[in-house]
Protein backbone atom coordinates (compact mmCIF):
# COMPACT_ATOMS: atom_id res chain seq x y z
CA UNK A 1 0.00 0.00 0.00
CA UNK A 2 3.11 2.23 0.28
CA UNK A 3 6.20 2.37 -1.91
CA UNK A 4 9.74 2.69 -0.61
CA UNK A 5 13.16 2.36 -2.18
CA UNK A 6 13.68 -0.67 0.05
CA UNK A 7 10.31 -2.19 0.84
CA UNK A 8 9.41 -3.66 4.23
CA UNK A 9 9.07 -7.06 2.61
CA UNK A 10 12.61 -6.89 1.24
CA UNK A 11 13.90 -5.76 4.62
CA UNK A 12 12.13 -8.67 6.32
CA UNK A 13 13.52 -11.18 3.82
CA UNK A 14 17.08 -9.82 4.19
CA UNK A 15 16.85 -9.75 8.01
CA UNK A 16 15.36 -13.22 8.16
CA UNK A 17 17.98 -14.59 5.78
CA UNK A 18 20.84 -13.15 7.82
CA UNK A 19 19.37 -14.51 11.07
CA UNK A 20 18.87 -17.98 9.60
CA UNK A 21 22.38 -17.99 8.14
CA UNK A 22 23.89 -16.98 11.47
CA UNK A 23 21.92 -19.62 13.34
CA UNK A 24 22.97 -22.26 10.83
CA UNK A 25 26.65 -21.38 11.26
CA UNK A 26 26.22 -21.63 15.02
CA UNK A 27 24.67 -25.07 14.74
CA UNK A 28 27.38 -26.33 12.37
CA UNK A 29 30.14 -25.03 14.65
CA UNK A 30 28.53 -26.68 17.67
CA UNK A 31 28.19 -29.97 15.79
CA UNK A 32 31.91 -29.96 14.95
CA UNK A 33 32.83 -29.28 18.56
CA UNK A 34 30.54 -32.05 19.75
CA UNK A 35 32.54 -34.60 17.75
CA UNK A 36 35.64 -33.62 19.75
CA UNK A 37 33.73 -33.80 23.04
CA UNK A 38 32.36 -37.23 22.22
CA UNK A 39 35.85 -38.56 21.47
CA UNK A 40 37.16 -37.13 24.72
CA UNK A 41 34.29 -38.69 26.69
CA UNK A 42 34.96 -42.08 25.10
CA UNK A 43 38.62 -41.88 26.10
CA UNK A 44 37.72 -40.92 29.67
CA UNK A 45 35.41 -43.90 29.97
CA UNK A 46 38.00 -46.28 28.53
CA UNK A 47 40.74 -45.05 30.87
CA UNK A 48 38.64 -45.23 34.05
CA UNK A 49 40.63 -47.36 36.62
CA UNK A 50 39.23 -50.79 37.43
CA UNK A 51 39.83 -50.20 41.13
CA UNK A 52 37.16 -47.45 41.23
CA UNK A 53 34.04 -48.55 42.96
CA UNK A 54 31.00 -49.33 40.85
CA UNK A 55 29.23 -46.04 40.08
CA UNK A 56 25.66 -45.56 41.08
CA UNK A 57 22.82 -45.81 38.57
CA UNK A 58 22.64 -42.01 38.37
CA UNK A 59 26.35 -41.80 37.66
CA UNK A 60 26.01 -44.40 34.89
CA UNK A 61 23.28 -42.34 33.27
CA UNK A 62 25.46 -39.24 33.43
CA UNK A 63 28.42 -41.06 31.87
CA UNK A 64 26.27 -42.46 29.09
CA UNK A 65 24.83 -39.00 28.46
CA UNK A 66 28.37 -37.66 28.14
CA UNK A 67 29.39 -40.41 25.73
CA UNK A 68 26.51 -40.86 23.29
CA UNK A 69 23.82 -38.16 23.25
CA UNK A 70 25.92 -35.18 22.05
CA UNK A 71 26.05 -36.50 18.48
CA UNK A 72 22.36 -37.36 18.61
CA UNK A 73 21.55 -33.93 20.04
CA UNK A 74 23.62 -32.23 17.35
CA UNK A 75 21.74 -34.14 14.66
CA UNK A 76 18.39 -33.27 16.25
CA UNK A 77 19.39 -29.60 16.44
CA UNK A 78 20.33 -29.60 12.75
CA UNK A 79 17.04 -31.27 11.76
CA UNK A 80 15.10 -28.75 13.81
CA UNK A 81 17.07 -25.92 12.26
CA UNK A 82 16.23 -27.07 8.73
CA UNK A 83 12.51 -27.11 9.55
CA UNK A 84 12.66 -23.75 11.35
CA UNK A 85 14.54 -22.19 8.42
CA UNK A 86 11.63 -23.08 6.12
CA UNK A 87 9.08 -21.83 8.63
CA UNK A 88 10.90 -18.53 9.22
CA UNK A 89 11.32 -17.96 5.48
CA UNK A 90 7.54 -18.33 5.15
CA UNK A 91 6.82 -16.12 8.16
CA UNK A 92 9.33 -13.44 7.15
CA UNK A 93 7.14 -12.30 4.27
CA UNK A 94 4.37 -11.13 6.62
CA UNK A 95 4.23 -7.52 7.85
CA UNK A 96 5.43 -7.23 11.44
CA UNK A 97 7.41 -10.48 11.33
CA UNK A 98 10.77 -8.80 11.85
CA UNK A 99 9.60 -7.04 15.03
CA UNK A 100 8.03 -10.23 16.40
CA UNK A 101 10.71 -12.77 15.51
CA UNK A 102 13.98 -10.83 15.70
CA UNK A 103 14.14 -10.84 19.55
CA UNK A 104 13.92 -14.65 19.99
CA UNK A 105 16.32 -15.22 17.09
CA UNK A 106 18.78 -12.75 18.63
CA UNK A 107 18.46 -14.47 22.00
CA UNK A 108 19.08 -17.83 20.32
CA UNK A 109 22.31 -16.55 18.76
CA UNK A 110 23.39 -14.96 22.05
CA UNK A 111 22.73 -18.17 23.98
CA UNK A 112 24.81 -20.17 21.52
CA UNK A 113 27.71 -17.73 21.79
CA UNK A 114 27.55 -17.40 25.59
CA UNK A 115 29.51 -20.57 26.32
CA UNK A 116 32.50 -22.29 24.78
CA UNK A 117 31.38 -25.69 26.05
CA UNK A 118 29.96 -27.49 22.97
CA UNK A 119 27.46 -29.57 24.96
CA UNK A 120 26.05 -26.55 26.75
CA UNK A 121 26.01 -24.65 23.48
CA UNK A 122 23.94 -27.37 21.86
CA UNK A 123 21.57 -27.46 24.81
CA UNK A 124 21.19 -23.66 24.63
CA UNK A 125 20.46 -23.80 20.89
CA UNK A 126 18.02 -26.66 21.43
CA UNK A 127 16.12 -24.62 24.03
CA UNK A 128 16.26 -21.48 21.89
CA UNK A 129 14.70 -23.36 18.98
CA UNK A 130 11.69 -24.01 21.19
CA UNK A 131 11.40 -20.28 21.89
CA UNK A 132 11.70 -19.38 18.20
CA UNK A 133 8.98 -21.89 17.29
CA UNK A 134 6.66 -20.57 20.03
CA UNK A 135 7.27 -17.01 18.84
CA UNK A 136 6.52 -17.89 15.21
CA UNK A 137 3.30 -19.67 16.12
CA UNK A 138 2.20 -16.88 18.48
CA UNK A 139 2.90 -14.29 15.77
CA UNK A 140 0.86 -16.25 13.21
CA UNK A 141 -2.08 -16.76 15.58
CA UNK A 142 -2.10 -13.10 16.68
CA UNK A 143 -1.94 -11.89 13.06
CA UNK A 144 -4.74 -14.23 11.97
CA UNK A 145 -6.92 -13.13 14.90
CA UNK A 146 -6.29 -9.45 14.16
CA UNK A 147 -7.26 -9.94 10.51
CA UNK A 148 -10.40 -11.89 11.46
CA UNK A 149 -11.39 -9.04 13.79
CA UNK A 150 -10.71 -6.45 11.08
CA UNK A 151 -12.89 -8.32 8.59
CA UNK A 152 -15.63 -8.53 11.22
CA UNK A 153 -15.39 -4.78 11.82
CA UNK A 154 -15.81 -4.26 8.08
CA UNK A 155 -18.83 -6.55 8.05
CA UNK A 156 -17.13 -9.08 5.80
CA UNK A 157 -17.18 -12.84 6.37
CA UNK A 158 -13.70 -14.31 6.87
CA UNK A 159 -12.81 -17.32 4.71
CA UNK A 160 -13.27 -20.59 6.57
CA UNK A 161 -10.13 -22.42 7.63
CA UNK A 162 -9.73 -25.56 5.57
CA UNK A 163 -8.95 -28.94 7.10
CA UNK A 164 -5.73 -29.09 5.06
CA UNK A 165 -4.20 -25.64 4.75
CA UNK A 166 -1.60 -24.82 2.14
CA UNK A 167 1.98 -23.85 2.81
CA UNK A 168 5.43 -25.38 2.39
CA UNK A 169 5.34 -27.34 5.66
CA UNK A 170 1.73 -28.56 5.52
CA UNK A 171 1.26 -30.38 2.25
CA UNK A 172 4.97 -31.28 2.12
CA UNK A 173 4.95 -31.24 -1.68
CA UNK A 174 8.47 -29.76 -1.65
CA UNK A 175 11.44 -32.21 -1.44
CA UNK A 176 13.28 -29.79 0.85
CA UNK A 177 10.30 -29.67 3.19
CA UNK A 178 9.95 -33.47 3.21
CA UNK A 179 13.63 -33.83 4.07
CA UNK A 180 13.40 -31.22 6.84
CA UNK A 181 10.27 -32.70 8.39
CA UNK A 182 10.80 -36.39 7.82
CA UNK A 183 13.31 -37.00 10.63
CA UNK A 184 11.96 -34.60 13.24
CA UNK A 185 10.67 -35.90 16.53
CA UNK A 186 6.86 -36.17 16.28
CA UNK A 187 6.02 -33.48 18.83
CA UNK A 188 8.28 -30.84 17.28
CA UNK A 189 7.06 -31.78 13.79
CA UNK A 190 3.44 -31.43 14.90
CA UNK A 191 4.08 -27.97 16.32
CA UNK A 192 5.94 -26.85 13.19
CA UNK A 193 3.01 -28.07 11.09
CA UNK A 194 0.57 -26.17 13.31
CA UNK A 195 2.62 -22.97 13.06
CA UNK A 196 2.77 -23.37 9.26
CA UNK A 197 -1.00 -23.85 9.14
CA UNK A 198 -1.50 -20.72 11.27
CA UNK A 199 0.78 -18.74 8.95
CA UNK A 200 -1.12 -20.04 5.93
CA UNK A 201 -4.45 -19.04 7.46
CA UNK A 202 -3.09 -15.58 8.27
CA UNK A 203 -1.92 -15.19 4.67
CA UNK A 204 -5.33 -16.23 3.32
CA UNK A 205 -7.01 -13.67 5.57
CA UNK A 206 -4.45 -11.07 4.51
CA UNK A 207 -5.21 -11.70 0.84
CA UNK A 208 -8.89 -11.18 1.55
CA UNK A 209 -8.16 -7.96 3.45
CA UNK A 210 -5.92 -6.61 0.68
CA UNK A 211 -8.86 -6.72 -1.76
CA UNK A 212 -11.07 -4.64 0.56
CA UNK A 213 -11.17 -0.80 0.67
CA UNK A 214 -9.60 -0.55 4.12
CA UNK A 215 -7.21 2.36 3.54
CA UNK A 216 -8.05 6.02 4.13
CA UNK A 217 -8.82 7.94 0.92
CA UNK A 218 -6.77 10.91 2.16
CA UNK A 219 -3.71 10.82 4.36
CA UNK A 220 -4.21 13.49 7.03
CA UNK A 221 -7.52 15.15 6.20
CA UNK A 222 -10.05 15.38 9.01
CA UNK A 223 -13.49 13.82 8.73
CA UNK A 224 -16.20 16.48 8.72
CA UNK A 225 -19.37 14.48 8.12
CA UNK A 226 -20.42 10.90 8.70
CA UNK A 227 -22.66 8.32 7.09
CA UNK A 228 -26.40 8.42 7.73
CA UNK A 229 -29.05 11.01 8.53
CA UNK A 230 -27.85 14.60 8.91
CA UNK A 231 -28.99 18.16 8.23
CA UNK A 232 -28.51 18.91 4.55
CA UNK A 233 -26.11 21.90 4.23
CA UNK A 234 -28.29 23.48 1.53
CA UNK A 235 -31.90 22.76 2.60
CA UNK A 236 -31.19 22.54 6.37
CA UNK A 237 -33.60 19.61 6.51
CA UNK A 238 -32.89 16.03 7.52
CA UNK A 239 -31.40 14.03 4.66
CA UNK A 240 -29.45 10.81 4.23
CA UNK A 241 -25.72 11.20 3.64
CA UNK A 242 -24.34 8.25 1.64
CA UNK A 243 -20.66 8.54 2.55
CA UNK A 244 -17.95 10.24 4.57
CA UNK A 245 -16.69 13.77 4.02
CA UNK A 246 -13.01 14.66 4.50
CA UNK A 247 -11.95 18.33 4.45
CA UNK A 248 -8.54 19.57 3.36
CA UNK A 249 -6.67 22.08 1.20
CA UNK A 250 -7.49 22.25 -2.50
CA UNK A 251 -5.66 19.57 -4.55
CA UNK A 252 -4.98 17.37 -1.51
CA UNK A 253 -4.19 13.94 -2.93
CA UNK A 254 -7.17 11.57 -3.10
CA UNK A 255 -6.03 7.94 -3.14
CA UNK A 256 -7.51 4.55 -3.99
CA UNK A 257 -8.41 2.63 -0.84
CA UNK A 258 -7.77 -0.80 -2.41
CA UNK A 259 -6.43 -2.17 -5.70
CA UNK A 260 -8.92 -2.24 -8.54
CA UNK A 261 -9.99 -1.00 -11.96
CA UNK A 262 -11.19 2.53 -12.68
CA UNK A 263 -14.70 2.19 -14.11
CA UNK A 264 -15.81 5.83 -14.30
CA UNK A 265 -14.27 9.29 -14.48
CA UNK A 266 -16.20 12.47 -15.14
CA UNK A 267 -19.08 14.52 -13.77
CA UNK A 268 -22.06 13.07 -11.94
CA UNK A 269 -25.12 15.07 -10.88
CA UNK A 270 -24.55 16.39 -7.38
CA UNK A 271 -21.13 14.73 -7.12
CA UNK A 272 -19.19 16.98 -9.49
CA UNK A 273 -15.93 15.49 -10.77
CA UNK A 274 -16.01 11.83 -9.74
CA UNK A 275 -13.85 8.71 -9.92
CA UNK A 276 -15.24 5.21 -9.35
CA UNK A 277 -13.10 2.12 -8.79
CA UNK A 278 -14.24 -1.52 -8.95
CA UNK A 279 -12.28 -3.70 -6.52
CA UNK A 280 -13.87 -7.02 -7.46
CA UNK A 281 -15.98 -9.26 -5.28
CA UNK A 282 -18.86 -6.77 -5.43
CA UNK A 283 -16.85 -3.90 -3.86
CA UNK A 284 -16.81 -0.42 -5.44
CA UNK A 285 -15.66 2.96 -4.14
CA UNK A 286 -16.61 6.48 -5.26
CA UNK A 287 -14.57 9.68 -4.83
CA UNK A 288 -16.48 12.93 -5.50
CA UNK A 289 -16.19 16.77 -5.65
CA UNK A 290 -12.66 16.49 -7.12
CA UNK A 291 -10.84 19.51 -8.50
CA UNK A 292 -8.86 17.30 -10.88
CA UNK A 293 -8.88 13.70 -12.09
CA UNK A 294 -5.61 11.84 -12.69
CA UNK A 295 -6.81 8.45 -13.96
CA UNK A 296 -8.77 7.05 -16.91
CA UNK A 297 -11.49 4.38 -17.24
CA UNK A 298 -10.03 0.89 -17.56
CA UNK A 299 -6.85 1.84 -15.72
CA UNK A 300 -5.58 -0.59 -13.08
CA UNK A 301 -4.70 1.13 -9.81
CA UNK A 302 -2.97 -0.08 -6.67
CA UNK A 303 -4.00 0.74 -3.13
CA UNK A 304 -2.68 4.21 -2.39
CA UNK A 305 -2.57 5.27 -6.05
CA UNK A 306 -3.41 8.94 -6.61
CA UNK A 307 -6.80 9.32 -8.29
CA UNK A 308 -7.06 13.10 -8.30
CA UNK A 309 -7.02 16.27 -6.23
CA UNK A 310 -9.54 17.37 -3.62
CA UNK A 311 -11.89 20.15 -4.71
CA UNK A 312 -15.41 21.57 -4.40
CA UNK A 313 -17.15 20.67 -7.65
CA UNK A 314 -20.80 19.65 -7.76
CA UNK A 315 -23.14 20.13 -4.82
CA UNK A 316 -20.53 21.26 -2.32
CA UNK A 317 -20.11 24.10 0.17
CA UNK A 318 -16.30 23.96 0.30
CA UNK A 319 -13.20 21.97 -0.54
CA UNK A 320 -13.63 18.38 0.61
CA UNK A 321 -13.81 14.76 -0.55
CA UNK A 322 -17.07 12.81 -0.51
CA UNK A 323 -16.18 9.11 -0.22
CA UNK A 324 -18.56 6.16 -0.68
CA UNK A 325 -18.26 2.36 -0.44
CA UNK A 326 -20.66 0.09 -2.31
CA UNK A 327 -21.06 -3.67 -1.83
CA UNK A 328 -23.15 -5.67 -4.29
CA UNK A 329 -24.87 -2.52 -5.49
CA UNK A 330 -25.77 -1.22 -2.02
CA UNK A 331 -24.14 1.74 -0.33
CA UNK A 332 -22.37 0.90 2.94
CA UNK A 333 -20.97 2.89 5.84
CA UNK A 334 -17.34 3.62 4.88
CA UNK A 335 -16.45 4.21 8.51
CA UNK A 336 -16.56 0.45 9.15
CA UNK A 337 -13.86 -0.11 6.55
CA UNK A 338 -11.73 2.82 7.72
CA UNK A 339 -11.84 1.50 11.31
CA UNK A 340 -10.98 -2.02 10.14
CA UNK A 341 -7.99 -0.70 8.17
CA UNK A 342 -6.73 1.26 11.17
CA UNK A 343 -7.03 -1.87 13.33
CA UNK A 344 -4.95 -3.89 10.84
CA UNK A 345 -2.26 -1.19 10.77
CA UNK A 346 -2.00 -1.25 14.57
CA UNK A 347 -0.67 -4.80 14.30
CA UNK A 348 1.97 -3.94 11.69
Amino acid sequence: MRAFVLSQRKQLIVAGGLAVAALWMGVCTAAMLVTLVQGSADRRLAEAPAKDERPSADRQVQMLAAAAPPAELAAAVERRHAALALLLADAGRAPGAAQALSPPITRALSAAAATADPMRRLEAIHASQEEVLRAADAFAQERAQRLRTALKLAGVSAPARAESVGGPLVELDDPQARTAMGDLDPDFARRVQRAAADLSEAEALSQTARRLPLARPTAESRQTSGFGVRLDPFTRRAAFHTGLDFAGPRMTAVKATAPGTVTFTGRRSGYGNTVEVDHGGGFKTRYAHLASIGVSPGQQVAAGARLGGMGSTGRSTGTHLHYEVWVDGKVQNPARFVRAGAYVLQGG
